[in-house]
């Protein structure tokens, strides 16, 4: 499993991390995904072999929300 933090602008309120985190946790190969709205991060375990982290970075983005 391996592990990635990506920075997330554009969060307001806890109902952002909670779509954001919907959105992380519903990818295959996502094992994990903490969403910070302090931070302004996800802290997200994924298994390489199934899912990249520009996948992870262009679903968050998908999501209405930049991403880095």
């Amino acid at each position: 499993m391996n592990n990635t933090v990506i920075k997330i602008g554009g969060m307001s309120c806890q109902g952002c991390v909670k779509n954001i985190t919907s959105v992380l946790n519903a990818m295959a190969g996502v094992g994990s995904a903490e969403v910070s709205l302090d931070a302004g991060e996800a802290r997200v375990g994924f298994d390489a072999a199934l899912v990249s982290r520009d996948a992870l970075v262009n679903a968050i983005e998908d999501a209405g929300f930049d991403a880095e």
